[in-house]
């Protein structure tokens, strides 16, 4: 596991998306803007039952991560790593936090009649940072 400097995890905490690749069925990547929360030493990222991703790591778990920050672009961060658990348990309170984070909402408003909401822990095994070392 790479550990996050300071800098790099605040941008994870920071009102910033993510850009989260995973990989399809015949080896070529597959890439989505993301909400991104950390949980101690580990990125979290919250998706729904049904979708391209969870389907991608549950077949194959490595996926990267960039991160910029939205106000001083030449911040960012690259993370590669793997998806070491997909939990349903907290995606719905985290998906609402998430929601204040991003759209200042207390609850998420775009959750659909029957979602099943997911969380994907990622354990960084590389971290690679360029403007952010305090």
């Amino acid at each position: 596991m790479a550990a996050f400097t300071p800098g790099v995890r605040a941008l994870f905490e920071g009102k910033n998306f993510g850009h989260l690749a995973t990989i399809m069925p015949d080896g070529s990547p597959q890439v989505s803007v993301v909400w991104v929360d950390v949980e101690g030493d580990n990125i979290l990222v919250n998706t729904a039952e049904g979708r391209i991703k969870p389907r991608n790591v549950r077949r194959d778990p490595r996926v990267a991560i960039s991160i910029y920050n939205q106000d001083v672009p030449y911040q960012s961060a690259a993370i590669q790593g793997e998806v070491v658990e997909v939990r349903s348990e907290g995606a719905l309170e985290n998906i609402h936090k998430l929601a204040k984070k991003y759209m200042g909402l207390d609850e998420y408003p775009n959750l659909q009649p029957g979602e099943q909401r997911l969380l994907f822990v990622i354990r960084p095994d590389q971290v690679f940072g360029m403007g952010t070392d305090e």
